[in-house]
């Protein structure tokens, strides 16, 4: 959804306008589908916890490895055009190949310019790259937080908008798309919150580990400051009114689209946009192995502070939390909770049934086999949701994280095309 800021008033060139205005049309053409009106209800169903079939999205995609005839190839020269055209290419070729339940709006979104001084403390690596063309590494942090003292290495952000830029980049895209696609200002929707993973980069991950027992009153103070700084940001937002509603076609948390009829309430002012009004998340990845009582003393009551501002929250991400349901049971406005590949599915069906969206996630690593096997990948999809689908849970499958398909895009393509026939079995 982001764009690139424009490094001047300059005007946009016809070759580029014409290869923008192209896609644009494309995608207003696959908007106008009726298709995405029944699909946009069935997203509201599932968030609003009714039974029916899984719905499929697909996500975090290798786009590196994807593509094919040059669909992905951008041709603009203007570095801002360029950015513009990547996104159209990119949500063009998702609809082709890997849609999944996908919906496509006639629009285009004007991101406000905002910047941050961010939290004082960046990430001190090593990184070790098996692909030079992905942007995944394998990483060794060098610790920056070794004691009370280096606290308050972490700063409150400063927050400010760049009207001057954020007005252009909305004139640009106008001119661009005028009469092909509704341009909209947009703010901050979706946010993702998740302050352990950010500790560990600056604190690694066995020493966090390993302090949260021999040293707990430092694991306190740091988590407690991060959040205390993620909250003034969000303060921030709020007092200059930066917040957008996150209802609708936008990833919430590490789930699907958060199209509701629950948000906004009934007594929401257009003009003044509240964490109220939003979805919000968390997620605590890096406790994958560490008990309900110490995700509960050092991350969730801590995510509690931020989860209890929003109207509905998701949590989770590739963390199993079959373990840590009495915990999550504390969080006001729970709707959706992450079913990572490596859940206890038939543990979980107990506390989510008729109580929270199944937010299922799908092993990727079925897409990086040395043989592709779409029949296996069938099997796995299957098996894994007969029974939560059996059992009253309204689920989504939400497949993301994917590192690779092997240079092979078709595989994706064929799993997009599989998971489609499963869910519509299961219903």
């Amino acid at each position: 959804m982001a764009t690139r800021e424009p490094k001047n008033k300059r005007k946009v060139s016809k070759k580029d306008q014409d290869i923008l205005r192209k896609l644009a049309a494309r995608q207003a053409e696959i908007a106008a589908l009726p298709v995405h009106e029944m699909t946009e209800m069935e997203w509201r169903r599932v968030n609003a916890l009714k039974p029916g079939r899984p719905l499929v999205w697909i996500g975090q995609i290798p786009w590196h490895e994807m593509n094919v005839n040059d669909e992905l190839t951008c041709q603009a020269e203007d570095e801002f055009c360029r950015g513009l055209e990547w996104q159209l290419r990119a949500g063009l070729y998702q609809w082709e190949h890997a849609r999944g339940d996908m919906v496509v709006e006639p629009v285009i979104y004007s991101p406000v310019v905002i910047r941050d001084t961010g939290f004082g403390i960046g990430e001190d690596a090593r990184y070790v790259k098996v692909d030079t063309q992905s942007d995944i590494s394998s990483r060794e942090f060098h610790p920056q937080i070794q004691d009370l003292a280096d606290i308050e290495k972490i700063k409150m952000p400063e927050v400010t908008v760049d009207e001057e830029t954020s007005k252009l980049n909305y004139e640009i895209l106008h001119k661009l798309f005028d009469g092909i696609l509704r341009v909209e200002r947009y703010g901050v929707g979706a946010q993702w919150f998740a302050p352990w993973d950010e500790l560990i980069r600056w604190w690694g991950v066995e020493q966090a580990m390993m302090d949260m027992v021999e040293r707990p009153e430092l694991v306190h103070a740091a988590i407690d400051r991060l959040v205390s700084a993620y909250l003034c940001r969000l303060d921030q937002y709020v007092e200059l009114n930066l917040l957008s509603l996150n209802n609708g076609n936008f990833s919430v948390g590490s789930g699907g689209p958060g199209f509701t009829d629950d948000l906004p309430q009934k007594d929401f002012d257009p003009g003044t946009v509240t964490t109220k009004v939003q979805w919000g998340n968390a997620t605590a990845q890096i406790f994958s192995d560490v008990s309900p009582e110490m995700h509960w003393e050092f991350a969730l009551q801590y995510e509690m502070r931020w989860l209890e501002r929003f109207g509905l929250t998701y949590y989770g991400c590739c963390e199993p939390l079959h373990l840590k349901m009495d915990i999550l049971k504390k969080v006001p406005n729970l709707r959706k909770v992450s079913m990572s590949p490596w859940v206890n599915i038939e543990k979980a069906i107990p506390h989510m049934a008729g109580h929270y969206v199944f937010s299922y996630k799908p092993n990727p690593a079925v897409l990086a086999t040395d043989t592709w096997n779409l029949g296996h990948a069938r099997q796995v999809l299957r098996e894994a949701l007969e029974k939560p689908c059996k059992n009253g849970c309204v689920v989504e499958v939400i497949l993301k994280d994917i590192s690779t398909v092997r240079y092979e895009p078709k595989r994706l393509w064929g799993w997009a095309d599989m998971a489609k026939e499963v869910v519509a079995e299961l219903a």
